[in-house]
């Protein structure tokens, strides 16, 4: 993979960093407009860095997607929340087709660990969902849980585009149970908005970047998978030949 934009990669990479920093510190000090200023802009500026380094436009529009989301969540109330809730699913269903096209099977591939894994995972969103459903409004139950599903299915996938991205995933899932506590009306942490942005910056800049990585070593591991196996022909004058199998 090459980069887009070279000299822009370190810059907006900076920048992000910087724009998260102000983003918390607001949010610990309780000043609402930079929060309100530096929170629709996290996401984009994300998305920069990853075209800049010659990642995959669908990357930038997970990324975007979650633009969308943080900055209906924002504005507040119900049809804003579930608005953004449904912006965030479709980041998540980007990052779903991310993993696709540029992971690889989890655990090498090996049967027991992955089956174990997507046991646990399974287990975390059934309790998740038990335990808030009778906490949450009753209009909101139904998207939540179909949220949850897609979001627990897409820190799964994560798995596929190796730690970092299975880090991001899982930092994506306690940020949002760190929401959907708040709508159910659960005991928060203190600076519960500080916690929950923390958290989420985190997991979509691990998720940025494990897939930036996944979609550099994906040409590499498909040439080893198509062109590391021969096989023997025999040609019209009779001598045996080697030729490199293909694979689509």
């Amino acid at each position: 993979m090459t980069a887009r934009w070279p000299r822009a990669v370190s810059p907006l990479l900076w920048a992000f960093a910087l724009l998260s920093v102000v983003h918390l510190g607001a949010l610990l000090v309780g000043v609402l407009p930079v929060v309100q200023l530096t929170k629709p802009v996290l996401m984009p500026v994300l998305a920069g860095y990853a075209l800049a380094r010659g990642g995959p436009p669908l990357l930038a529009a997970a990324l975007l997607f979650g633009c969308g989301g943080d900055t209906f969540l924002q504005i507040g109330g119900d049809i804003a929340f579930l608005v953004g809730m449904g912006s965030f699913a479709a980041g998540h269903v980007c990052y779903l087709l991310l993993f696709a096209r540029y992971g690889a099977a989890p655990a090498g591939g090996r049967r027991g660990p992955t089956v174990a894994a997507g046991a646990v995972y399974a287990v975390l969103l059934a309790g998740t969902v038990v335990l808030l459903w009778p906490d949450l409004p009753a209009e909101l139950r139904i998207p939540v849980a179909g949220y949850s599903l897609l979001l627990t299915a897409m820190a799964f996938g994560g798995l596929r585009a190796g730690p970092w991205a299975a880090a991001g995933g899982l930092l994506f899932l306690l940020s949002d149970t760190l929401i959907a506590s708040g709508i159910a009306h659960w005991p928060q942490l203190p600076a519960p908005q500080f916690w929950i942005m923390c958290t989420y910056a985190a997991a979509q800049w691990a998720l940025a970047d494990g897939v930036l990585r996944s979609a550099t070593t994906a040409p590499r591991r498909r040439g080893a998978a198509g062109g590391g196996r021969t096989v023997n022909r025999r040609g019209p004058s009779g001598a045996r030949c080697a030729a490199g199998s293909t694979s689509t």
